[in-house]
Parts: structure tokens; sequence; C-alpha cells
């Protein structure tokens, strides 16, 4: 917002300035801040002040148009980011797959299961996948807030590479309302509720692979510029944030036209 703001005044300076001077009866086209003598830029500042103070919207007219012009390229290069790491994206060929892999609309995850909006935006989005019924849903691991996440994050693939998609999304959907600590005890239990062989599972979960996909995603998520969750890709859009379930629909029904 400070970055705006300050681009939005100089925005507005400018455009005063100019209008100052045409004001005074002088050309535009060769006018230069620089090329002011002393007595012309107090003089100048003045007229802006005065104006200013007459008319502070025009500030935050500047702001406005300074914040959407940030947003739009921002959106743009978004779309550029995906485009060129699309394959890491949606065709990892390790990350969990869920809804209808058939789906005309693909929403990838970024995920950490400690994250407090993660866990509000679980029930939004399986509910999204489930009554829409034609979105394929794709979730990455991307433990970002603390040893807890991490661990998290571990016993979730380590479940997923020793006992399939479905041990994982019954992990998966334990872990995001589990309100313990991570621990060995805790996890081990989880292991042999789902009906695992807890020892393997734990001793998995420091293996090379399940390090290698953390690794894999971080570096996904740092090329894609994601430092929080959670953050969604729905198609070829970023979406930073935690989003309610109807603004979802919407945008799933622009996404389809």
């Amino acid at each position: 917002m400070k970055n705006a703001l300050l681009a939005g005044l100089a925005v507005a300076t400018l455009l005063l300035a100019a209008a100052v001077y045409v004001s005074q009866g002088k050309q535009t086209p060769d006018f230069n801040l620089a090329r002011l003598t002393a007595d012309e830029k107090i003089a100048l500042r003045g007229e802006i002040r005065a104006y200013l103070l007459d008319n502070p919207e025009v500030i935050f007219e500047a702001v406005d148009i300074a914040e959407s012009r940030q947003a739009e390229a921002q959106a743009q290069q978004d779309v550029t980011m995906v485009q060129v790491n699309a394959a890491a994206i949606f065709d990892d060929g390790y990350s969990w797959i869920g809804g209808n892999p058939e789906g005309d609309i693909t929403l990838v995850e970024f995920v950490d299961y400690r994250c407090g909006y993660c866990r509000r935006a679980h029930d939004d989005v399986a509910q999204l996948v489930k009554s829409d019924g034609n979105i394929k849903l794709i979730m990455k691991e991307f433990p970002i807030l603390g040893e807890d996440s991490m661990r998290s994050s571990q016993f979730a693939i380590a479940v997923k590479q020793l006992a399939g998609d479905a041990s994982y999304k019954a992990a998966h959907d334990a872990l995001i309302t589990m309100r313990t600590s991570a621990n060995e005890v805790s996890l081990s239990r989880l292991a042999t509720t789902l009906g695992l062989d807890a020892e393997q599972v734990l001793a998995h979960m420091n293996s090379e692979e399940v390090r290698t996909e953390i690794a894999n995603t971080r570096a996904l998520a740092q090329r894609l510029q994601i430092t929080g969750t959670p953050t969604f890709v729905m198609q070829d859009e970023l979406l930073r944030g935690y989003v309610p379930l109807q603004a979802m629909q919407q945008l799933v029904a622009q996404k389809r036209g």
C-alpha cells in the first residue's frame, strides 16, 4: 500500500505540475522539473499544495489508478509464470489428485497443515469439488510454518508413497483438523488409526523420496513467487490466500465462460 501511495502521489504531482503550467500559459511538451529555477519550484510547490488542500480526492484517485495498474501487471505476470511452469504444476507425477481426474477445471492447492486459513479453506474446497463434480483437485505439500508443518507433510507424503492415494486423503483430512502437536506419538497413533504400519510410516518420513518431493514443491513455489498458504492455481490464474466458497464458485463459472 505504501508503494502504491507513493506512486499515486508522484503521478498526481506531475499531473498537477503540468496543469499549473498549462494554466500559466506555458508549453508542457518540454516540461522538465529539473529546468525550473528556484523561484519557479517554490511557486510550483505552492500551487500543488493549494490544489491538493482544495481537492484531496485527487490523491485517492491517483492511488486507485496506481493500485489497479499494479494488480493488472501482477495478474499478467502470474499467467506467464503458470504457463512457464505448467508441467510442474499440473503433471508432476507425484502430487495427489482428487475430485474428477477428467474435470474441465483444474484446481491446485499449496497447503500447510498448520495454516489457519488452509484449515478454513479445507471444507470450502471439499464442498466445491463435491457439488461441482467436474473439478480436478491437485494437492501440493508446502510446509512453511515450522517443524510441526514439516512433520505433518512428511507424514502425509510417506503415507501416499507407501499406501496410496486413498490413505493419503484420509491422512490429509485428519492432519488438517489435528489440534495436537504433530509429534512421533500423535503421528504413530494416526497411522495406526488409518490401519497402517506406524513404524514403517515414521521411518519413511525421513526418506530421500519424501525430502525430494517437498524440495521440488518448494522450488516450484519459489518460481511462482508463492510465499504463503493457502495459494491456489485455477487453470491459468494464481489465487493468493483464502478464497471463500462462493467466490471460488464464481471463478469456476468465469473460467468456463
